[in-house]
């Protein structure tokens, strides 16, 4: 490409036009189920839609709420500098809407329970419980500030759309439609947001792929660039992306937010009958893949239209997550209000996320800490007081931590590893005590924090994370004395004083392994205690869990004890 301009280029009265629709509609929702439901007031009617939900809305609220503006914004920016190995998740994806379809959705849409939290205490004791709802609340305030924040950030350093705004509109306008209308206005405004995300994402491809000379012109280049080097089979775990980290390390990641998540989990047990929960994760996984193949695609445009030209390297912006907003710029920027539509499509998935988070953080802030400190509640309190911790959850998330999808997936990973290690410990393993549970616990999110605050401290270095060349001849630059191609910035910024022996071997190891290292920590560590204090014998077990216990039979391996 040519030499470009670093100036950037503002927001018009159409495209806040387009981009006040979203909140308009989304607000609309809310009230129309506040309406609708205002003779239903039971609190379970409020957090879990009175479990009359059908697939079809689910499945697109399911995708909607884990394909964030960090996905929008964050994974073509990925592919621009790494290369195309992240379409490489799709296999992932697949693996974890298949566990989490089969193995632990039964188990918890059969309990009854409204938090899955309440299973922990039904299988292990209260301090198990109060104790992964209290990693919860902290894991999703983390994800949740990464997610409201990054996004605003980066378009407003592109576009100059106002930072603040847009956060206090975010979450005022996710609380008041959570508060109003509960778990179906979230389910159906997210289903509306995902098509606003899909008609975004296909106005960016239309356009990128029209700008840079069609689709052959893209593969070529992509390929001359390396950026089609999708499978790298090297074992190491140190490396950031390859076929193994991406297929085994991102399976363990999103297990732990599909499988045991509570946000996840919501809206299945939401579902009529369980039929229609497997089936709303099925098609989930068609939207999942969707999405990322747009995400792939464009991150492919991005860096066709930027080959000779790229704006980061050449200081035009100041951050990778800045590069979509930028592109997005310069090549919709002349079309009124197409701007405001991919504005709109990124923030569908910040609002999808937050108000999904809301909803859940409220569900188990009453079910599991409010409801067993106060005893009877009538139906009334109930829905008064989980609309009032809507209303307070909005104010949870703005203290946020970082940028990108691997911030994003570093906090699920060190959070949902052990949490996923300790429901699996409670599920395939009947003989797994209280003990060993808390034990393997405490073990895990030692093991998950300490690598992940370590690799924080002591980024990975270029041997690790294989970033891919990235050209400035194009452009016109300030500093005549900058070279024409140079490293990319991430490794120019890398150097450490005093870096400990373990950066380059266990801090180093690729953040899609933090949710391994903590699973398997838990795992571990509960099954070996629990041989050393004595095994929990299924009579033991509440009656409730018996039936979801026995659906499992083919996934038992408990060979520490004789299990009765």
């Amino acid at each position: 490409m040519t030499s470009r301009d670093s100036a950037i280029r503002t927001f018009q009265v159409w495209d806040y036009a387009v981009f006040a629709c979203l909140f308009v509609v989304s607000s609309a929702i809310g009230v129309f189920f506040a309406v609708k439901g205002r003779k239903q007031v039971s609190s379970k009617e409020f957090l879990v839609g009175g479990r009359q939900m059908t697939f079809g809305p689910v499945a697109l609220s399911l995708t909607a709420s884990f394909m964030s503006a960090v996905t929008v914004l964050g994974a073509p920016s990925e592919v621009y500098r790494f290369g195309a190995s992240f379409i490489l998740f799709g296999i992932a994806y697949s693996f974890v809407v298949i566990f989490t379809a089969q193995l632990f959705v039964p188990v918890f849409y059969r309990s009854g329970i409204t938090s899955t939290y309440e299973y922990l205490e039904l299988r292990f004791c209260k301090v198990v419980r109060v104790a992964a709802t209290l990693i919860y609340i902290v894991q999703t305030i983390l994800y949740t500030g990464v997610v409201v924040f990054a996004p605003a950030l980066a378009l407003n350093q592109v576009t100059g759309f106002d930072l603040w705004g847009s956060i206090y509109a975010t979450g005022i306008v996710c609380t008041f439609y959570c508060t109003l209308g509960g778990l179906k206005a979230v389910v159906w405004s997210d289903a509306f947001q995902m098509v606003v995300m899909l008609v975004g994402f296909m106005t960016v491809l239309v356009q990128g792929s029209w700008s840079t000379g069609g689709v052959n012109n893209v593969w070529h280049t992509s390929q001359a660039g390396q950026r089609l080097e999708v499978f790298d089979f090297d074992p190491s775990p140190l490396r950031r992306h390859t076929f193994w980290t991406i297929t085994v390390g991102g399976t363990f990641t999103w297990l732990g937010i599909y499988g045991v998540n509570q946000s996840t989990i919501q809206r299945c047990i939401s579902c009529k009958s369980e039929t229609h929960a497997r089936l709303a994760l099925y098609f989930n996984l068609l939207g999942l893949l969707v999405i990322l193949l747009c995400s792939v695609f464009s991150g492919l445009i991005m860096y066709t239209f930027y080959a000779a030209c790229d704006p980061w390297t050449a200081q035009y912006i100041k951050a990778p997550d800045q590069l979509m907003p930028y592109f997005v710029m310069e090549i919709l920027g002349e079309y009124p209000g197409l701007p405001g539509l991919f504005v709109a499509c990124a923030f569908s998935g910040t609002l999808s996320t937050v108000a999904a988070s809301i909803n859940a953080l409220a569900t188990v802030t009453y079910e599991d800490l409010v409801s067993q400190c106060c005893g009877n509640i009538s139906n009334q309190a109930a829905t008064l007081i989980s609309k009032g911790l809507c209303k307070r959850m909005r104010s949870a998330h703005f203290s946020p931590p970082g940028f990108a999808p691997q911030a994003a997936l570093s906090i699920h990973g060190m959070c949902g590893g052990p949490m996923l290690g300790l429901f699996s410990l409670g599920i395939l393993f009947p003989c797994a005590n209280s003990k060993g549970a808390a034990g393997g616990l405490i073990l895990g999110i030692a093991l998950s924090f300490w690598v992940g605050i370590g690799a924080f401290l002591y980024p990975a270095s270029s041997n690790s994370t294989h970033p891919l060349g990235l050209s400035t001849e194009g452009c016109f630059l300030a500093n005549a004395t900058f070279n024409a191609t140079v490293a990319t910035p991430i490794e120019l910024t890398e150097f450490v004083s005093h870096r400990l022996v373990e950066a380059d071997s266990w801090y180093s190891i690729s953040y899609l392994y933090y949710s391994a290292v903590g699973f398997l920590g838990t795992l571990v560590a509960g099954l070996v205690i629990t041989c050393l204090t004595g095994k929990s014998l299924l009579h033991y077990i509440s009656t409730s869990l018996k039936k979801p216990l026995r659906c499992l039979n083919r996934f038992r391996t408990c060979a520490l004890v004789e299990i009765y």
